[in-house]
């Protein structure tokens, strides 16, 4: 940051310039690097800890993606194939591009069989690359490929069960908080989500970034001073082009109250190739900036996806994950403490766990909550705190986000309280403050 001198009592904090660099995708076979300052550059060849490696070297076998390109994209060059452009161009959308390359289910078959599907496929090439061709059952073909368990219907189940559409004063705009709206840019994925809370609009092409819709949400921002932070999601807001997202980031700059801006995304997950230092020259533009990153399983912390979080990072973007329980998916303490631990090396801090929420024609990726509360109580001590999200469940009807918490107090009396440790010991504490 710089400081620029301003009139007495103000203090103007302006971010200071990245320096340029090629506006070229991500690849596949470079380096996972972050750039030095001038200062530090003694320490450049200092050789990097053993249990870091993973992010940083060149695989000695072919990547998934490499491998993947080769067979089912022969002809494509490694430039075209970390163009995100493309990307999104060629992702599999239809039944018979994705039996081409999975051998599908007779569940995953019979998903094609029911009309009326919610939410459409759509994976990018490279995210189909992470895909285990012979197993339904892999974690991460679960989240994407879609089978005959969306189409039942469990009680409980809603399709706007956090009462998103009560609660827009205009459209597209979501004013739950007193001071927080979320605005909804797009309703475009390149990945879609089985278990995407807004199934009931995403990919219906009912949610346009167009200029005159925006302008009523900036209207009614401005007229709310209350409002000090902004969380524009969609959809995903990062498959704006980087003119348009300029644009919606300035004009909400220019309301005086506005302080903090954040954006949801699943991008470095499933779009890397996204995450252009062009993209991340004019994200640094608009600080103070926030990104959500949407990572469910260790799987998906590759060096690609690593890369992206650590351009983000290098453009001093404060970088958390928010991550879905997901039944079959993360819902054992293993795979979450790896997940975490991973997210922590690519600078990312993990913030929230999510309860899946009742989505129609979610339950089977449902967990109990007991099991999010183990998870919980299986991390805490366990690791560092960093490592530890936050356990909520966004209550049904908008009532917004309630954390749940292992409880640790088991009683209390005139000399204080009764406590569990992460191993199970019990200490008391003299609480004479009541």
């Amino acid at each position: 940051m710089l400081i620029t001198a301003q009139p007495a009592d103000e203090l103007v904090l302006t971010p200071a310039p990245l320096p340029e660099e090629e506006d070229e995708p991500p690849s596949l076979a470079e380096l996972i690097t972050c750039p030095l300052p001038p200062s530090l550059t003694q320490f450049r060849n200092t050789a990097l800890p053993s249990h870091y490696s993973h992010l940083h070297r060149k695989p000695s076998a072919p990547s998934k993606s490499l491998t993947f390109r080769k067979k089912y994209f022969s002809g494509v060059s490694a430039k075209l194939w970390n163009d995100w452009h493309w990307q999104v161009a060629h992702r599999i959308r239809s039944y018979e591009e994705l039996s081409n390359i999975l051998h599908l289910s007779d569940a995953e078959k019979a998903a094609f069989q029911h009309s009326g599907h919610a939410l459409p496929l759509s994976i990018t090439p490279y995210y189909m690359s992470l895909l285990d061709p012979d197993n339904p059952d892999q974690a991460l073909r679960r989240t994407v490929v879609p089978t005959v368990m969306e189409s039942l219907r469990s009680k409980g189940e809603a399709d706007d069960p956090l009462g998103e559409a009560e609660q827009s004063p205009v459209p597209g705009l979501v004013h739950r908080y007193p001071d927080r709206v979320l605005l909804l840019l797009t309703d475009f994925c390149s990945t879609y989500c089985r278990y995407c809370t807004r199934s009931r609009v995403v990919g219906h092409n009912r949610i346009h970034p167009g200029r005159k819709r925006l302008e009523e949400a900036f209207s009614y921002i401005k007229a709310h001073p209350a409002i000090r932070d902004v969380l524009l999601s969609g959809g995903d807001p990062l498959l704006l082009s980087d003119e348009q997202l300029d644009w919606v980031l300035g004009r909400l700059r220019e309301i005086e109250h506005v302080e903090i801006i954040r954006i949801g995304t699943k991008v470095p997950a499933v779009l890397p190739q996204r995450v252009t230092p062009a993209l991340a020259r004019m994200l640094h533009k608009h600080h103070p900036l926030m990104l959500s990153l949407h990572f469910a399983h260790p799987d998906e912390c590759t060096p690609e996806a690593a890369k992206a979080c650590a351009r983000l990072a290098d453009a001093g973007i404060p970088l958390g994950s928010q991550t879905v329980l997901l039944a079959g998916v993360n819902d054992d303490s293993q795979t979450m403490k790896s997940l975490m631990h991973r997210l922590l090396m690519m600078r990312v801090r993990p913030y929230y766990l999510y309860q899946c929420d009742p989505i129609s024609g979610s339950a089977h990726f449902r967990t109990p909550v007991d099991k999010g509360l183990d998870i919980i109580r299986d991390l805490r001590g366990h690791t560092s705190g960093y490592a530890v999200p936050t356990y909520v469940i966004d209550a049904p009807g908008g009532g917004g986000k309630i954390p749940l918490m292992p409880s640790a107090v088991l009683g209390c009396d005139a000399g204080g309280l009764a406590l569990r440790n992460y191993e199970g010991g019990l200490y008391h504490y003299p609480d004479f403050c009541r």
